[in-house]
């Protein structure tokens, strides 16, 4: 609530009815059947939208993400496959809830970016899983990304948090067994906001947003290599070449036979 007793965008009071039914489902689910690990939760803003950028483990990654960022104070709203949103209850419950679509090539290509900049102009927290996909890496270390956090965050001026998770692959393996037995723990790690001053004066060039990409994965990696205790590796792993590419373009097949 602001200082007049309004209610500030983006927060709970902002909810569409069809946003508080789920968000008591999946609070109630997650409880039951998870245990939390939470940190970093300081660096959400007090005001203002956000973009909370984080690595992609599992398809339960946006109920536990969900639930860390809604019990700290931020309604998140995720940036989803269009094709989600064409499936006839679940679309019709995601568009209720006012998630964004993402539609790939067409003429509806640059709603999601549009949709996703005022939205967090509007004081929400947009969730973007820059990987677009679950992780291929073997040891389950994040991917290179898409520009699309970068974009959003570069546009609309607002800081781009990275957010580590670790542990819902345990409750839904990428093979989709899913396995709530011992109650696995979510594990988010947030981090401060990816310093991108510089690259805002540049607009939207391609580099910069490849540059803001990069900084963004490397920052989401770091939270990851805290959660994991391990070292990031050298290399990020390339889906084409399924293997880990270093900085300077040369192979890293340290670990990749498992």
């Amino acid at each position: 609530m602001d200082e007049a007793g309004r209610a500030r965008p983006g927060s709970a009071h902002d909810m569409t009815c069809a946003y508080r039914a789920a968000v008591a489902t999946v609070r109630l689910l997650m409880r039951t059947l998870t245990r939390q690990d939470w940190q970093g939760a300081q660096h959400l803003p007090a005001t203002g939208g956000c973009v909370v950028a984080v690595n992609h483990i599992s398809h339960a990654d946006p109920f536990a993400v969900a639930h860390f960022l809604y019990d700290n104070g931020h309604p998140p709203y995720f940036l989803g496959k269009a094709s989600l949103f064409e499936l006839p209850v679940l679309g019709r419950w995601l568009a209720a809830c006012e998630q964004i679509p993402v539609y790939r090539g067409g003429g509806r290509a640059a709603e999601a970016f549009r949709d996703a900049v005022a939205a967090v102009a509007q004081g929400r927290c947009i969730v973007v899983m820059p990987e677009s996909t679950i992780t291929k890496d073997p040891q389950g270390w994040p991917m290179a990304g898409k520009t699309g956090a970068a974009r959003i965050a570069l546009r609309a001026g607002v800081p781009v948090l990275p957010l580590g998770q670790w542990g819902a692959q345990e409750l839904l393996t990428p093979g989709g067994r899913f396995a709530p037995w011992g109650r696995p723990v979510m594990r988010m790690r947030l981090g401060p906001p990816v310093p991108l001053d510089d690259l805002r004066q540049r607009g939207l060039d391609a580099a910069g947003q490849r540059e803001a990409t990069r900084r963004i994965m490397a920052a989401i990696a770091a939270e990851v290599s805290l959660l994991r205790d391990e070292p990031v590796p050298a290399g990020v792993w390339d889906r084409s070449l399924r293997r880990r590419v270093r900085p300077d373009g040369t192979i890293d097949d340290e670990g990749v036979g498992r």
